[in-house]
């Protein structure tokens, strides 16, 4: 496969705190790809250093050409969209304010009413709370509307952090059925951070494991689903 985003030997820090300590690691074209690690490993962080939201050294490539003193916004209208954790809708907003939003990196204009019309079909509870302020919206509502207002953006690759924190079963059962869904109809390619390792390994292609700002472990996701440091670690088997 054609790599899509590469990361060589990225550190990060946080004022005097390193938080990545040469992380190198990659997404195909059409790849899903989680990272995993216990809290403070520095999978939130890598996310941030691809979007350029957090002080970075090192090579950050997407589409084979370098994101080096790109600012977030510039990233995000080459087609990176990030989710980041917390939800982070746009509370006094509308539904539909919200999603119009997902455009605003978009140069086609004409077209994002399209993709609005696209991504409603994906979420078809949005149609009917249009004029519904977001704020009010339920925790895994947020969390969908979210979702839904990067998919406007037409990404080329979608990063997630922590998607299914604080929502119950069903809803996360949910919203990686959608993800699933857009990998396989679209082609989509994601980077996912997950707290819940079994779902991330079993939807995912590829995965990372990350241990105080390092890459421990690499490997296909249904190979680390059975090594067992992975199963004793994070599995809980």
């Amino acid at each position: 496969m054609t790599a899509l985003l590469e990361l060589t030997e990225v550190a990060a820090r946080y004022g005097e705190v390193q938080a990545l300590h040469g992380v190198s690691l990659r997404v195909d074209e059409g790849e899903i790809v989680a990272v995993l690690g216990a809290n403070g490993a520095g999978k939130t962080t890598t996310l941030r250093a691809v979007s350029n939201t957090v002080k970075r050294t090192g090579e950050v490539r997407f589409g084979g050409r370098s994101l080096a003193h790109r600012s977030p916004e510039s990233i995000a209208r080459r087609g990176i969209a990030h989710v980041p954790e917390g939800r982070g809708v746009l509370a006094e907003l509308s539904v539909a304010e919200n999603l119009r939003m997902g455009g605003y990196v978009r140069r086609d204009r004409g077209a994002v009413k399209a993709d609005i019309d696209r991504v409603v079909a994906i979420f078809p509870w949005i149609d009917a709370r249009r004029d519904q302020q977001a704020g009010t919206l339920s925790g895994g509502e947020q969390q969908m509307l979210v979702l839904a207002r990067a998919l406007v953006s037409r990404p080329r690759l979608l990063l997630l952090d922590e998607p299914s924190l604080g929502l119950a079963p069903l809803v996360v059962a949910e919203l990686f059925r959608i993800v699933k869904r857009l990998n396989e109809e679209e082609g989509l390619a994601m980077l996912v951070v997950e707290q819940n390792a079994n779902l991330a390994l079993q939807t995912s292609h590829r995965a990372y494991v990350l241990e105080v700002g390092r890459v421990a472990l690499e490997g296909p996701s249904d190979e680390l689903r059975r090594h067992e440091g992975i199963r004793a670690s994070y599995l809980g088997y």
